[in-house]
């Protein structure tokens, strides 16, 4: 069950501290919490719970714990000591008073990122840097779009097929030590041939470099042992086996039939492949890029306007942005109520269909015409070297996300908390542009009213 907080008792001067003294107002973290709508988020928060139960922890705990979490870029077991040893964390999260013990504890952290899905948050991100205008007049094309897609890696090792295949060999013959333990003693248990199978295994992991024909040996010795151990599994009719395992057990019956098939096949690529048995739907996102010829993680396309990012899509598949743009493209209208002036993005998003869309709705996309060069071509020059900066923009939240706030890696292991915690990352990074925008704003003004008083405020410099 939910019960809705006294919103009136979390005055800023009301914060008690013990230790005397009060809470400083230009704070950042007091900032932030002004440029969050409280109320609205609470009272779509509180449509998740029933009328039973033991009482949630509050929306603006659940949600500000989260954004401390993305923010400081800590685990979920630091996050809980940063707030109990932080008075600003704590009114950021609305508690009335500071008190040095935990609100609540590290594995109410996975709750909560349970709750905000990806769709609650862009709500969220977008209820708070859109601007809505009334505005009777038909809509005109305002404002410049850029759009570009990255992935964000997942926290797993690097997948290789004979690795893999060991691994499941591994825990099939965890599962029939288990499946056979209540018949110890009484009945010969199957055999795995385990020893065998390891010192096969060893036998091409310890060398530094393989040729083809050995490591096809060694996944055709794997496959075998993995067939043997997942036909002994089955002849067991009563399978006492957890959730998890029967999960576990699921993923390694699919990983077989797909290795099975690129072996027989000759081939390195099949339809929703495993990469990694406990997250199973991370797959390979082929970049080309120098560092990383392909990820492993989730395909995240956004869109910035005004320096605010917005996420339009997170697949954990591969996909073609550029046949996205269309989608993008409305969103901009369902949140803006008008189209795009101007479109900036990279080549792969310039096809035939995508221009032709624009074309028809007055958008500019930019890149160079298609045909011949025209006889504008020196301004179309210059105005593709003005677009390739203004594109920066994107590469340089790009970078900021995966250099500050762990983009580059994602440490939650369920696909909708890995969703979320993107989710997270990028309303951080607005929020963050938010104080930056606010701070500039201020320094401009106090130069204007204290530094240089003797200017005409009226004049335009």
């Amino acid at each position: 069950m939910y019960k809705l907080p006294n919103r009136n008792q979390m005055g800023f001067f009301n914060f008690y501290l013990p230790f005397g003294g009060k809470l400083d107002k230009e704070n950042r973290w007091v900032k932030m919490s002004e440029q969050i709508p409280w109320d609205s988020i609470e009272d779509e928060y509180a449509l998740l719970f029933g009328d039973t139960g033991n009482p949630a922890k509050t929306c603006r705990m659940a949600l500000g714990a989260l954004l401390i979490q993305q923010k400081l870029n800590i685990s979920d077991r630091e996050t809980v000591s940063q707030i109990a040893e932080n008075p600003y964390l704590q009114y950021f999260i609305g508690l009335s008073e500071y008190t040095t013990h935990s609100a609540f504890n590290a594995t109410s952290m996975v709750n909560f990122r349970k709750r905000f899905t990806p769709e609650i948050i862009q709500k969220i991100n977008e209820q708070i840097f859109i601007n809505d205008e009334d505005n009777d007049d038909p809509p005109e094309n305002k404002g410049t779009l850029i759009v570009d897609a990255t992935c964000a890696p997942a926290d797993i090792a690097y997948p290789t097929d004979h690795d893999l295949l060991n691994e499941a060999r591994e825990k099939t013959e965890e599962i029939i030590d288990m499946l056979h333990k209540p018949n110890k003693g009484n009945v010969k248990k199957p055999r795995t041939y385990r020893l065998k199978a390891r010192k096969a295994y060893l036998k091409i992991a310890k060398n530094r470099k393989n040729t083809k024909k050995l490591i096809k040996k060694g996944i055709r010795q794997q496959l075998g042992y993995l067939k043997r151990n997942l036909k002994t599994i089955e002849a067991y009719e009563n399978k006492a086996l957890t959730k998890r395992q029967n999960k576990l057990l699921e993923t390694i019956q699919t990983l077989y039939s797909q290795q099975k098939y690129m072996y027989e096949n000759k081939t390195h690529s099949v339809p929703e492949r495993i990469v990694n048995l406990y997250q199973s739907h991370v797959r390979p996102i082929v970049r080309g890029k120098a560092s990383a010829a392909v990820e492993f993680g989730a395909k995240v396309a956004i869109s910035i306007v005004n320096g605010y990012s917005f996420i339009d899509e997170i697949n954990w598949n591969n996909f073609n942005e550029g046949s996205k743009l269309k989608k993008v493209i409305e969103k901009y209208y369902q949140r803006f109520g008008c189209y795009p002036c101007e479109i900036i993005a990279d080549k792969l998003y310039r096809n035939s269909e995508n221009l032709a869309f624009c074309k028809t709705n007055n958008i500019r996309l930019s890149g160079p015409k298609l045909g011949r060069p025209s006889k504008s071509y020196r301004e179309e020059q210059k105005q593709e070297v003005i677009d390739a900066r203004i594109r920066n923009q994107v590469e340089g939240k790009f970078g900021e996300g995966k250099r500050k706030y762990g983009l580059n890696l994602i440490m939650s292991k369920l696909q909708e908390t890995s969703e979320t915690e993107i989710s997270l990352k990028f309303l951080v990074m607005n929020l963050e542009r938010r104080l930056r925008v606010l701070f500039t704003f201020f320094t401009e003004w106090l130069e204007m009213n204290i530094v240089f008083p003797f200017l005409d405020k009226n004049a335009s410099y």
